[in-house]
């Protein structure tokens, strides 16, 4: 077939794709099954192949996901049932002092969301945004939109939450380098995008504690664990997966140190021990049983099974469009084209955005269809980690009416939908565009 016709049958694959999560509401896991092999079919691949690329793409991709993202899962469940999140939120707004909230709830929302899933982490720590709104007079969104842009930044930056896991996975960067990058582009947008943009908004929109939500104190039947304990069990496998990049580009192959730590620093094994760590720190010596830390465990896995199997279908989208030619057709009209490969990450994550809602799906879209074309051009190294930073701001970018998460705000905050648009879809947008502005600007200087 035509280089012509093959991206036809890309495009027509992802107009497929959109379509079947669109109007017929189909899981996200078998719509991208279905958009791969009819983009397998309609490329000319035997039946057999087709087949074979399914099998090989969901093996390869799960391989490294599957792993990561259920161990981050269960450490996240074990910080949110001890109230290790609750914890970070009392004693930085204790530290700043309640004139300064918003920064607290911006950098508690930072911190909390890198093991904890965006709307968990929301729903664990909006009571607190509700009293301070109480207490002081102001509106919700003075303090709910810090809240907010620190819980969306990190996770769609900053890995172990699963957007950028899948992301690097299926571009092929290393985690490392995504976490760095996404560090550095995160803090600029929670900055902007919370304390700055929730003052600024919170003066136009006026917005009280809704009366049909019933505030009611948390209680953990277990003394709450130190802030410390919590910040350092974080902390931990992000220094140890940092360690063992940077050291990979200080020390020479070979080397002992370096050796141990490329194998302390592997996402498995520093996942492995913060979670293990967790279940100890904030399990067995807060007085869980083993059996009741086993079943938090348990638990945890259930949200992330599906986030695991949409990723593993992301998979299958990309080995689809190696095998069939149409990546080998993108990278060399991309080696052509003056547009540089971040700015088409961002543009193609962001149109998926936009047109279907689900920041993951978006991500994994643009992932899929952004792989093959690194691989044309040979892009390796620190540039891959800018490249899942670049996607993950394109999927982050206006939020509304086709997003869940529009409507858990819209709800928690009793805000009609032009104050939410005006708000939460105004906050996901500051973000998008700050954190990709310094992804881009970094990638002119690599």
């Amino acid at each position: 077939m035509s280089g012509g016709g093959l991206i036809l049958v890309a495009i027509l694959g992802i107009v497929i794709l959109l379509f079947l999560v669109m109007k017929t509401k189909l899981q996200a896991f078998v719509a991208l099954l279905i958009a791969s092999i009819l983009v397998g079919i309609g490329a000319g691949m035997d039946l057999s192949a087709v087949l074979e690329s399914v099998q090989k793409g969901m093996g390869g991709t799960l391989g490294f996901v599957a792993v990561v993202v259920g161990l981050g899962a269960m450490f996240g469940q074990m910080l949110e049932v001890s109230g290790g999140a609750e914890r970070l939120a009392q004693t930085l707004i204790k530290k700043f002092g309640e004139g300064k909230a918003q920064w607290a709830l911006g950098i508690t929302g930072f911190i909390v969301a890198i093991p904890v899933f965006f709307d968990v982490g929301f729903i664990i720590l909006v009571p607190i945004v509700y009293g301070l709104a109480k207490k002081t007079g102001k509106s919700l969104l003075y303090y709910g939109i810090p809240l907010l842009a620190g819980l969306a930044v990190t996770h769609s930056f900053i890995p172990p939450t699963p957007g950028p896991i899948a992301v690097a996975e299926l571009v092929g960067a290393d985690l490392g380098w995504v976490i760095l990058f996404g560090a550095i582009a995160g803090i600029p947008s929670m900055i902007i995008a919370g304390p700055i943009f929730g003052k600024y908004i919170a003066k136009k929109i006026h917005v009280k504690v809704p009366e049909y939500i019933e505030i009611e104190e948390r209680e953990y039947d277990r003394e709450l664990p130190g802030f410390g304990t919590v910040a350092s069990l974080i902390l931990i496998p992000l220094i140890l997966i940092l360690m063992n990049t940077l050291t990979g580009v200080i020390l020479p192959e070979g080397n002992n140190v370096r050796e141990f730590l490329t194998f302390l620093g592997h996402p498995f094994v520093a996942l492995i021990i913060a979670t293990v760590l967790a279940f100890y720190i904030l399990g067995v010596k807060k007085g869980y049983s083993k059996d009741e830390v086993q079943q938090i465990a348990t638990k945890a896995l259930e949200p992330a099974g599906i986030i695991i199997l949409i990723t593993g279908a992301g998979g299958v989208f990309k080995q689809v469009l190696i095998d069939s030619g149409v990546g080998d057709v993108l990278g060399e009209m991309m080696a052509g084209s003056s547009l540089p490969p971040l700015l088409l990450a961002f543009l193609i994550a962001a149109f998926v955005r936009i047109a279907q809602g689900s920041a993951t799906v978006s991500m994994i879209t643009a992932a899929g269809i952004m792989s093959p074309i690194i691989e044309t051009l040979g892009l390796t190294g620190p540039i891959l980690g800018l490249m899942v930073i670049s996607i993950a701001a394109g999927a982050t970018i206006l939020s509304h009416v086709n997003d869940s998460g529009f409507w858990l705000v819209n709800r928690y905050f009793g805000l009609d939908v032009k104050d939410t648009l005006k708000s939460w879809t105004m906050m996901e947008t500051i973000i998008a565009l700050v954190g990709f502005a310094v992804a881009f600007t970094i990638g002119i200087f690599i």
